[in-house]
């Protein structure tokens, strides 16, 4: 078995360490690239898959087989993804501190299957559901809900679910980002597609998912559609553990969380200490693994020398003076909130497409002859909009924006948050207009209008999501340190997480402020539309904000390359040498030294 085990935490001599599955230096021709990044995403198409399967289409059973009301039902389905994208971070943790993240990956991977399970036998035993309510009880509110030991059952299922789901979201993109060599043009050139093929592969599982599980789960049962998806996962990990041998592995660095924790300590600890006159005088800064910033100038002092460290030879104390290395790690890290904070709002206008936009279409007009398209299929129309968009960010938008702009990016990974945020706030728009027309219409002519309406929220947010999701999964991975890749991952997750938790809280608020007449199980003598306006204007104030840290943004400085002269530079983003920019940052650490 590969030796990716970490016991306690790992000096830097060992960082970006790459062995194959027996703990040997890796054999490029036999490991990595295509082949085994498609083995390891075969792990989050699986993945897709249940969560998909299980998300578009819950509110229908929680409602309709459950009895259990809109708005709660809503906040069921929004705390279940939240949950699943939160545990994002504790897979990341596990894997960067301890495991790894092929061993994350797979146990990750038998624990969603055993959720799945549950879920199949949650909804399979007669016990688990409460009596049948006809149309004339349903029409009284007279339905008997659910009680809390026949729900007992699916939030166990559910929640293991989400703590698989979420040990998988939070690796698979960074194992799989691990089978290429960036310092290999041609897998470099491999690897600037890969974020965009990972997501458009999981993205064929999702339609999969709301076309064929939510098809089966509405029309031959619940049992059959759940089982299905926890057969796929159980299929993905055999899959995923017979790829070993052709993996290539990154040793874990120790744990992440401890090296920021400590950072801040000691610069707190250290506050009184005044700076030294130069950043060269900082501890280990000649043997620095990234450039000096002058940027959160406060966290220096945890990385500085004091009488005591020197006369005791205790430098290399990390619990009595951090390195220059782990100072701007830390740095990094905390330049990430600030957009980390702004693409949360989008994930609260996705998650509208998995509760009230499906519950809209249960009473829309949705057949085609004599065929009753299932309200949760609708959410196909959410996937073809994420594929559409996916393909023509790589096979136009990106080729045309490298000509315009000459940079090898094309579109940058802030541009895409960008674009993806505008999108939401234009489906926002859009699902207000058209929810006052449908019910407008339904209260007054007593005419169901056909549920391909939606087609405008879905395929806006769709679009959006094709930007969004690739631009921040490419964000956090690519702007964060290299030992902290998969905790970065579950950072990016979190937002997803808080998105959803957000729309739950959003909810919860409203239905109380408006004495529940916005959001009532009636969505005829409801007002959805003016929720949906309050999302909407929300999303706008949110873009001005995330245009203003976007652009202050610095980006992360890219790896050594080897110039014609043969030494050895550190180029950013602007072309600029890291030597001159550290320069500049000396300069201005001089001018800010404490008196």
């Amino acid at each position: 078995m590969v030796l990716v085990e970490s016991h306690g935490e790992k000096d830097d001599s060992n960082e970006g360490t790459v062995v194959d599955f027996r703990g040997n230096p890796v054999d490029k021709s036999k490991t990595g690239g295509w082949l085994a990044a498609g083995l390891i995403l075969g792990s989050e198409l699986s993945e897709r898959i249940c969560v998909m399967g299980i998300s578009m289409n819950l509110v229908t059973y929680l409602v309709g087989d459950l009895h259990i009301s809109a708005a709660k039902s809503a906040t069921i389905v929004t705390n279940f993804m939240g949950a699943l994208n939160l545990l994002g971070l504790l897979g990341g943790f596990l894997a960067d501190a301890k495991l790894g993240r092929y061993l994350t990956v797979a146990l990750s991977a038998s624990i969603t299957a055993l959720g799945v399970i549950l879920l199949t036998l949650a909804t399979t035993i007669p016990s688990m559901r409460p009596p049948y309510c006809d149309d004339y009880r349903r029409k009284h509110h007279e339905c008997i809900e659910a009680n809390g030991r026949q729900l007992a059952l699916l939030y166990a299922a559910l929640y293991t679910t989400a703590l698989g789901g979420g040990g998988i979201k939070s690796n698979v993109s960074g194992f799989g980002s691990d089978q290429f060599d960036v310092g290999d043009p041609k897998e470099e050139k491999a690897m600037i597609f890969f974020f965009n093929r990972f997501y458009f592969g999981i993205s064929l599982g999702s339609l999969f998912a709301v076309i064929v599980l939510v098809y089966i789960q509405d029309n031959v049962g619940r049992g059959w559609g759940y089982g299905i998806s926890a057969v796929t996962m159980v299929i993905a990990v055999a899959v995923l553990i017979c790829g070993t041998p052709w993996y290539r592995f990154k040793k874990p660095q120790g744990s992440p969380l401890t090296i920021v924790w400590r950072v801040l300590l000691l610069a707190l600890k250290k506050k009184k200490q005044p700076y030294p006159s130069h950043p060269s005088l900082l501890n280990d800064y000649d043997n620095r693994k990234v450039p000096y910033t002058p940027r959160f100038k406060f966290l220096d002092k945890a990385a500085i020398l004091d009488d005591n460290c020197a006369a005791n030879a205790e430098k290399n104390n990390p619990w009595l003076v951090s390195t220059v290395t782990h100072v701007e790690e830390v740095k990094m890290v905390i330049k990430l909130l600030p957009i980390w904070s702004t693409c949360i709002l989008f994930w609260t206008i996705y998650s509208q497409m998995t509760t009230f936009t499906v519950e809209q279409a249960t009473i829309m007009h949705r057949k085609i002859g004599s065929f009753v398209i299932p309200a949760g299929s609708f959410s196909a129309f959410l996937i073809i909009s994420i594929l559409l968009f996916t393909s023509l960010n790589e096979k136009f938008f990106v080729p045309l924006a490298r000509k315009i702009t000459h940079n090898p990016q094309g579109i940058t990974s802030l541009q895409r948050i960008g674009i993806g945020l505008g999108f939401s706030v234009a489906a926002m728009v859009g699902a207000a207009i058209i929810e006052k027309e449908r019910r407008e219409i339904a209260v007054e002519k007593e005419v169901k209008i056909s549920a391909f309406w939606l087609l405008v929220q879905f395929f806006l947010v769709g679009a959006g999501e094709a930007f969004a999701y690739v631009g921040q999964l490419e964000f956090f991975i690519r702007e964060a340190p290299d030992r902290m890749k998969s905790m970065s991952t579950g950072l990016f997750l979190s937002t997803i997480s808080m998105g959803f938790f957000v729309s739950s809280l959003l909810v919860s608020i409203v239905d109380h402020v408006t004495n529940r007449n916005w959001l009532r199980n009636n969505l005829n003598k409801g007002k959805l539309n003016n929720f949906y306006w309050l999302l909407a204007v929300l999303g706008f104030l949110n873009f001005l904000v995330f245009l203003i840290f976007a652009s202050r943004h610095q980006y992360k400085m890219q790896l050594p390359v080897e110039p014609e002269s043969g030494e050895k530079e550190l180029k950013g983003l602007n072309g600029e040498t890291i030597q001159d920019m550290e320069k500049k940052a000396s300069l201005q650490a001089v001018g800010e030294v404490e008196p």
